[in-house]
């Protein structure tokens, strides 16, 4: 009998904690700034839908250009410092006048995909930027989002050393993965957003790996004809308003985007991906199970 009170005891412990938590993240504002590119939006994407599941108040502020490496970020920093009148690459604002313009929870900082598998494109840029970020919010804490490697049917991979590219998605995972926890390290072991762990997860699964389909004829396509893309996580190919095949094995589609959200809703969010509600319409039900899961794994 003591035993079993003991147990009841626990469990009404337990829950009263799980409520308290609850309670606590309903109403809680999340302030992020994202330094980043094309690669930043399309994680951020869906995440606030998630975060209004789980009663959390987002406010996304956005230091991003498309194709924007490091280097780049830190150079509109160089140009404002000579004419406050330049150097406002987001929207007509600075990077400085964006971290000061209101009290940051959470930075999060990337390098363009291009050059992620490349180690010596990040430093000194990585310092300067994170330096800059803490001179003006201390407190905030900064996150290294380790972005993805691109489609196992892509044509050009990622830089991997100084004229050097990658020759498969492993190889550009696997230099981008070593990059970006080497950045996190020399910043002071930051934490990392994992990503690209996740995409590559994905892509690789035996199940629901995506496959090139073999059948379609990419030398002759005929609008409006598409090969089978079926569990891609990046756009892949599309007609064009000229009616031009297009091909982008880069950026994430609907499935991509929400794998990348998961993942930051579990380390920005602290939730659960697998308690989450929300998924695009374009992403089946069994498809996006396997992506929560996924998520809740890295």
């Amino acid at each position: 009998m003591k035993i079993l009170i003991k147990t009841k005891l626990v469990i009404v412990l337990a829950l009263t904690m799980c409520l308290q938590l609850n309670a606590q993240q309903a109403g809680k504002t999340l302030k992020v700034l994202l330094i980043g590119n094309s690669f930043s939006q399309n994680a951020s994407r869906y995440l606030p839908q998630m975060a209004e599941e789980a009663h959390v108040k987002l406010v996304l502020g956005r230091a991003e250009m498309g194709g924007c490496s490091l280097k780049r970020h830190w150079d509109s920093v160089l140009v404002n410092d000579i004419d406050t009148n330049r150097g406002k690459a987001y929207k007509g604002q600075s990077l400085r006048q964006l971290l000061q313009s209101q009290k940051w929870d959470i930075v999060t900082m990337q390098q363009y995909s291009l050059l992620s598998g490349d180690e010596g494109t990040y430093q000194p840029y990585a310092t300067k930027i994170y330096d800059l970020v803490k001179k003006y919010q201390p407190d905030a804490k900064v996150f290294v989002h380790q972005t993805w490697a691109y489609r196992a049917d892509a044509v050009n991979w990622g830089m991997i050393a100084s004229e050097k590219r990658a020759e498969n998605n492993r190889e550009m995972w696997e230099k981008s993965r070593a990059a970006y926890h080497l950045m996190a390290k020399n910043l002071g072991n930051l934490p990392i957003i994992p990503s690209g762990d996740a995409f590559y997860q994905v892509a690789t699964d035996s199940k629901w790996g995506f496959k090139k389909d073999t059948a379609f004829d990419y030398a002759n396509p005929v609008y409006p004809a598409l090969p089978s893309q079926q569990n891609s996580i990046n756009v892949g190919y599309s007609w064009g308003k000229d009616k031009k095949l297009q091909f982008d094995p880069n950026h994430a589609n609907e499935a991509g985007c929400y794998l990348a959200g998961l993942v930051w809703y579990k380390h920005l969010l602290k939730g659960d991906p697998t308690k989450l509600k929300f998924k695009p319409a374009a992403v089946s039900d069994e498809f996006a199970a396997f992506l929560k899961a996924t998520a809740s794994k890295n």
